[in-house]
């Protein structure tokens, strides 16, 4: 454990300790990596059941003022005005040459939270993200940051079930919304919504209540606690970017494979297209396809190909690096995800990674490698 007293602690950390967590640094927090049943066995009862994480690390924030979707439009490519009341959407902060600052998810509250925009960031760009809102639409809108609220993940097939022994009204919501909800006597905001693949739910809960409401959580005969490192291995099962690793300030949203959340609205000959940064890049690829992109890569040995390994084709010319990879607990065979010249992300292609001196063949994939199971109603 590291004793590194600069790491900042999320509100659940003592229980964490209680329940044998490996704790590491990430993000400038301690946080759970694994518990004691390992990540193989915290992945697959995400799979089978539910888990629950503490992403408490990561930004939670309001943009609040009638001003506040057209002004947080000039800063994303993605349709915010037309978000309808507890609807959510994933977005992403570009800069001038298209690049992802950070990607976000942007939920629309009802008249009870004043309408406002609920905001998550990434817990290592948090703070950027917040003054790159006050700077930029700060004048428009109040941008107001919640760091008295913890963030809980519960995610899996049976997630429902437990959640809705403590609210059975969260039964109601499908994937992307949202709504308020009393849990565990806690005052809760409640998006169906994850990054595993499977159904599940993100609650924003007020800290003072988070270790109340985990308890309450973990209770329930199918959850058990997970840490990031299955939290890792089901997002690359899904198909799902790190920010850092998959995408970053050099990786714009067509080369990433994300130009599904860019509304027709917002693109060239769209009713509000451009007016954000890096728009003419981003058009520009969209007409004229971009020189390289993000693929799947599924192994065909049982060798794991981790990230920053190098991608060669089969004279040995190198193609790209891999951004994540792993041994895949639930497809059980390596996964990877890499950017590839164009020529190259055929599905069903070979190519090789350079693992200890070797070569390993590995097949272009469609992703997701597991496939996705949200609730849509």
């Amino acid at each position: 454990m590291s004793t590194d007293t600069d790491l900042l602690q999320t509100p659940l950390h003592a229980l964490h300790l209680e329940l044998g967590a490996r704790m590491v640094p990430f993000a400038g927090y301690a946080m759970p990596v694994q518990y004691p049943a390992g990540l193989m066995a915290e992945h697959r009862h995400c799979r089978a059941k539910a888990a629950l994480f503490d992403v408490s690390h990561m930004g939670q924030l309001r943009l609040l003022g009638a001003d506040a979707a057209a002004a947080l439009e000039t800063l994303v490519p993605v349709d915010v005005i037309g978000l309808g009341a507890n609807k959510q959407r994933y977005a992403f902060f570009t800069n001038d040459n298209g690049g992802l600052l950070d990607d976000l998810m942007i939920t629309r509250r009802g008249a009870e939270h004043g309408n406002d925009l609920f905001v998550i960031v990434n817990a290592g760009c948090k703070n950027a993200d917040i003054a790159h809102l006050t700077a930029q639409i700060g004048m428009r809108c109040q941008v107001q940051p919640l760091p008295d609220r913890a963030l809980l993940a519960l995610q899996g097939p049976q997630a429902v079930e437990a959640l809705a022994r403590l609210n059975p009204e969260v039964r109601a919501l499908v994937f992307m919304t949202g709504g308020s909800f009393k849990l565990a006597g806690s005052d809760c905001f409640v998006t169906r919504s994850g990054y595993t693949g499977e159904d599940g739910f993100e609650i924003s809960v007020p800290a003072a209540d988070a270790v109340m409401l985990a308890r309450a959580l973990l209770a329930q005969p199918e959850v058990a606690p997970a840490g990031l490192g299955a939290r890792d291995t089901l997002r690359l099962e899904a198909g799902l970017c790190l920010y850092g690793h998959d995408i970053d300030q050099t990786t714009t949203p067509v080369e990433a494979g994300l130009t599904w959340a860019i509304q027709k609205v917002r693109r060239a000959g769209g009713a509000r297209a451009g007016g954000y940064p890096g728009a003419a890049v981003i058009d520009a690829q969209f007409a004229g396809g971009a020189s390289n992109k993000r693929v799947g890569l599924r192994g065909l040995e049982r060798i794991p190909v981790r990230e920053g390994t190098e991608i060669v084709d089969a004279e040995g010319n190198p193609l790209g690096k891999v951004c994540s990879g792993t041994l895949a607990p639930t497809v059980n065979e390596p996964v990877a995800m890499a950017y590839l010249p164009m020529n190259f992300t055929e599905p069903g292609g070979t190519v090789y990674a350079l693992v200890r001196g070797k070569k390993i063949a590995m097949q272009v994939s469609p992703m997701p490698f597991a496939p996705h199971r949200y609730f849509r109603g």
